[in-house]
């Protein structure tokens, strides 16, 4: 049975490489031009190469978004980039607008073309249209049934890949085609430089009565009315891998190394898991605790069954839910001596308790009695940040371990 493709967000390359030791087996990611995510980093011809040599060499897949709504001046450079991606060998290109679609086409008939949740795609014969066309995968649009999905993969061609959101954040606009940030402060969502003015207070004034602000809700920092949870559907993985759906993708290009690093994790445990025959409620249970404990918002799982009511939003704050701190990267591990080299990310000190865990393992807890500097010198504490520090830790880990400690 073929496996589906887990596709992991890579917002610079050591995001990239966390996502690909962690289990993704794909990652999507912009370059510098034409993608929708300003607030990542985003990545320049040297590092787009670095980036398809490393996932090449583990036998994996990189996408690359081109997936602005574009205005006549924003294909600009289109060809030059086009032909740069094509010669370092991206695996494909991720686009939304039909006329960035038939131009690439011109320029590139190789060059495979995902289209863009951003397509809004939301039944099978809009997605047998694109086959048409010439694209064979499209990324649905998020509000959509697990029902839905099963009909419209059971109604296209088999070589046709459906591709899926499983989790992250959602928005409150359809298929995130919103113009509320670029009517209130000229920062356009459609071309990557969202604001998130959906998760701003809000409240109710009333024509008569100007100066006064009524709360949406009882709530004396007013309301966050379209602010919604995150998705999750890890809990339900087995009624979403028999919708028979070949991608299953996670939010969060701007989030940190240490979240791709814990999603991918529990996702790709959970998917390991299905196809051996071990998933079950437990499992999944088990595994959304640890997505926790990276920073997060309620979840929900949105569209999946039913469409989401007042128990999918979030009306009281629009901050994250942050249990765990991450302090330390696993550089180097000498089985003999039992020394772990780690690179420092929050403070550390004598005596913390934390949690070390790897790619597809438990997590065991450890107590750190004793610590070095990278000369060997013992300290009390590593304040500072990616200090390299040394301890000796009884259990065998690995490069690409993380330590994180309760806050």
């Amino acid at each position: 049975m073929k496996k589906v493709e887990l596709l992991a967000p890579a917002g610079d390359i050591t995001k990239l490489k966390a996502a690909i030791e962690y289990g993704a087996d794909a990652v999507y990611l912009a370059g510098k031009n034409f993608g929708l995510r300003t607030a990542s980093k985003n990545f320049n011809s040297d590092q787009l190469e670095e980036a398809v040599r490393y996932c090449h060499d583990r036998g994996k897949n990189l996408y690359i978004t081109m997936n602005i709504i574009p205005h006549n001046s924003d294909f600009k450079g289109i060809e030059e980039y086009v032909k740069e991606l094509e010669a370092i060998g991206v695996d494909a290109v991720i686009v939304s607008d039909a006329g960035m679609i038939s131009v690439i086409r011109k320029i590139s008939s190789t060059l495979p073309i995902h289209l863009s949740t951003q397509a809004s795609v939301t039944n099978y014969e809009t997605v047998n249209f694109w086959y048409d066309f010439g694209i064979r995968r499209v990324i649905l649009a998020r509000e959509l049934s697990l029902e839905e999905i099963k009909q419209i993969k059971e109604n296209t061609e088999e070589d046709m890949q459906i591709e899926i959101f499983v989790h992250g954040a959602m928005c409150i606009s359809y298929s995130g085609r919103c113009l509320l940030s670029n009517y209130m402060i000229g920062r356009d969502a459609n071309l990557g430089d969202c604001a998130h003015a959906c998760r701003w207070k809000y409240n109710l004034v009333e024509e008569k009565r100007p100066g006064e602000y009524y709360p949406i809700m009882e709530d004396e920092n007013g309301a966050f009315i379209l602010n919604s949870k995150d998705l999750c559907l890890l809990g339900d993985l087995d009624k979403v891998l028999e919708t028979g759906v070949d991608s299953l993708k996670i939010e969060g290009r701007v989030k940190s190394q240490y979240y791709v690093a814990t999603v991918v994790r529990s996702y790709r445990m959970a998917i390991d898991a299905y196809y051996e025959g071990r998933f079950d409620q437990e499992l999944a249970d088990k595994l959304i605790t640890e997505i926790r404990k990276a920073s997060h918002r309620d979840f929900t799982t949105a569209f999946a069954f039913q469409k989401p009511d007042d128990k999918a939003q979030i009306y009281g704050s629009s901050s994250y839910i942050r249990g765990y701190d991450f302090v330390g990267l696993v550089l180097d591990y000498d089985k003999e001596t039992k020394i772990a080299t780690i690179e420092q990310r929050n403070k550390i000190n004598i005596g913390d308790e934390v949690e070390i865990f790897g790619p597809g393992v438990d997590y065991f807890e450890y107590k750190i009695e004793e610590m070095t500097d990278e000369k060997g010198n013992p300290i009390e504490t590593a304040p500072h940040a990616q200090q390299i520090i040394k301890m000796k830790i009884d259990r065998e880990i690995a490069p690409w371990y993380m330590l994180r400690k309760a806050i």
